[in-house]
């Protein structure tokens, strides 16, 4: 398998700048790693469902072997000064700047958000390693008042070892800076497990973080089918603390297969965000508000507003304007110019959403505007606003004073 360019004739590609940027191998104690029986799997396009690249699956040898490395190269990246790896992170971090460009097109080509959130998330990602360059510098001793006589006591921070990192597709740059960037800056080194969905973003910031002169195995990049890989890193005693973004159930299951080791975990699960409107609320923020909430990363969003309350007074005039911004929403591939929603990331989410619009309105839900999968692209479905669904709706809860956004409906994970 090719250790820069992948298997694909995808037009698109020909707009990367630094074709080494897609790399298509795991990254594994410094070296671009393939699976000894050359198994990979396709990343596709959302938009067209066109092969971007083939990605090497890695299974449970490379995962021992990931962990074997984030564990040799523990204990001199912690006896690191603070500032050496703060500039690390720092260049990191400006590599990943200098190349928004070429990070934003991959991105796209493999989540299908429209291409300017590709450009804020990548700006955004690199706040992560400029934040925690700075925090490295800030881990220091602390006295403690204590409880016995001629007894002086400080609490010092150590690095805790290497760390297991699972990263959802919605934010696949922000989510892994946002880990990792913590992890090295407190001296820890890290094996992640990208989504298989998008993990050409985790490969290229593995590139990158090694021109930033990360040394070989202080970040490690395994990509391939997630219960094989996180189960391997879940149950491994060499691994100290996992860290998770996604749904629920995974996380419980992540919980519990943690548990005989004892590690720590981090994680971001999914759950119900409430956007409330008081009708002395200026409506024109309010809408905007509303938009903003709902309809990043075409509703894909952990932290996307799942029902939107309405005091009844407001209602009909918030409801209006609401309406007007929603019809208004430019449906597209992520690449056109223009484009405010792009497709949902497979063909299960475009299911889940037309199922949640068709059970609404067959409970008594009106639809404002909006409804029904877009016919101009694949896995799109037109952005949806429905009024009066019961709250035993199978979208998002709702009341009789309530509007809520249907049809990009935010997805766990």
């Amino acid at each position: 398998m090719n250790t820069c360019a992948p298997l694909s004739t995808h037009a698109a590609l020909s707009r990367l700048s630094d074709r080494t940027l897609l790399r298509t191998l795991g990254h594994i104690g410094g070296r671009w790693t393939a699976s000894p029986d050359a198994a990979d799997f396709a990343v596709t396009d959302p938009a067209s469902g066109a092969t971007v690249a083939r990605v090497a699956s890695l299974g449970l040898a490379e995962t021992d072997v990931a962990i074997a490395a984030a564990t040799a190269a523990f204990p001199a990246w912690r006896d690191r000064l603070p500032q050496e790896r703060a500039r690390v992170l720092r260049k990191w971090g400006e590599l990943m700047l200098a190349a928004t460009e070429d990070l934003a097109l991959i991105m796209t080509l493999e989540q299908g958000k429209p291409l300017a959130e590709s450009r804020g998330e990548i700006a955004y990602a690199a706040e992560f390693l400029d934040w925690y360059a700075g925090e490295a510098l800030r881990v220091n001793a602390e006295s403690v008042t204590p409880h016995l006589r001629d007894v002086e006591m400080i609490v010092r921070r150590e690095a805790l070892g290497p760390v297991g990192v699972v990263t959802p597709w919605n934010f696949p740059s922000a989510m892994i800076t946002r880990k990792v960037a913590a992890a090295l800056a407190a001296g820890c080194t890290c094996v992640v497990h990208p989504s298989a969905e998008t993990p050409l973003s985790a490969l290229a910031l593995a590139e990158l973080a090694e021109r930033a002169g990360l040394p070989a195995g202080v970040m490690n990049v395994v990509p391939g089918d997630a219960a094989t890989i996180v189960g391997a890193m879940c149950t491994d005693p060499r691994l100290r603390a996992m860290s998770f973004t996604g749904s629920t159930g995974i996380g419980r299951l992540i919980a519990a297969q943690c548990a005989p080791t004892m590690k720590r975990l981090t994680m971001e699960l999914g759950g119900h965000a409430p956007l409330i409107v008081f009708a002395d609320a200026d409506l024109d923020r309010a809408v905007k508000i509303a938009m903003d909430a709902k309809f990043a990363t075409s509703g894909q969003d952990c932290l996307a507003a799942n029902r939107i309350y309405v005091e009844r007074a407001i209602l009909p005039a918030f409801s209006a304007r609401l309406a007007e911004r929603v019809a208004a929403l430019k449906v597209g591939p992520g690449l056109e110019p223009g484009t405010d929603i792009g497709p949902l990331m497979h063909a299960r989410a475009l299911a889940k959403v037309a199922e949640q619009v068709k059970d609404a309105v067959a409970r008594g839900g009106r639809i404002v505007t909006g409804g029904g999968v877009d016919p101009d692209l694949a896995l799109a479905y037109r952005p949806t606003l429905i009024e009066g669904a019961p709250d035993d709706a199978l979208i998002p809860v709702v009341t009789t004073e309530a509007v809520v956004t249907g049809g990009c409906s935010n997805l766990d994970g």
